[in-house]
């Protein structure tokens, strides 16, 4: 399965972080532990708000995408978060 995730930093809790993997556990911590992750490190620690299991890699991609547009931002806070 791919995973679209949505992340909410534990130290301000108005950033938010979209990303997709195969692996929710090791990516989480991955975004929470490691320094080459340079978005992140600087909002650390995160905790997993919500995720979307897709068995297509292509969908999950393109729908990882949309969030981080502008109007998949707007449907993010308004229908997600």
């Amino acid at each position: 399965m791919h995973y679209v995730y949505i992340l909410q930093s534990q130290t301000d809790r108005e950033k938010y972080y979209v990303g997709l993997t195969d692996n929710i556990e090791r990516r989480l911590g991955q975004h929470n532990h490691s320094p080459t992750c340079n978005y992140t490190k600087k909002y650390a620690p995160w905790e997993l708000r919500m995720y979307l299991a897709f068995k297509d890699r292509q969908k999950a991609s393109e729908f990882e995408v949309y969030l981080k547009s502008p109007s998949g931002k707007a449907f993010l806070q308004k229908r997600l978060i």
